[in-house]
């Protein structure tokens, strides 16, 4: 049997345009609009990249891999093409 997860009622102040926003993002998943926003922010507290992670992020961003060939994402098999798979 698995503990229960503790849950604490919160409040936040959000501009109207955001809380519609998130409303209807919601809406599109069939989630409630509590769900949805607990979801985002469970991703955004506990997706933290490794070394290897943050390492290859700073490579792209650097612009070396521009003197790569690219890779064709037009299709998945275009892709595999393009990478020589």
């Amino acid at each position: 049997m698995e503990a229960a997860i503790q849950k604490k009622a919160t409040m936040f102040r959000l501009s109207v345009d955001l809380l519609d926003r998130l409303k209807e993002m919601a809406k599109r998943e069939h989630r409630s609009l509590n769900n949805f926003v607990e979801c985002v922010l469970l991703g955004v507290a506990y997706n933290e990249p490794n070394e290897e992670t943050i390492a290859a992020i700073n490579e792209a961003r650097s612009g070396k891999l521009r003197e790569e060939p690219s890779v064709d994402t037009s299709s998945v098999d275009a892709m595999f093409k393009s990478v020589g798979l």
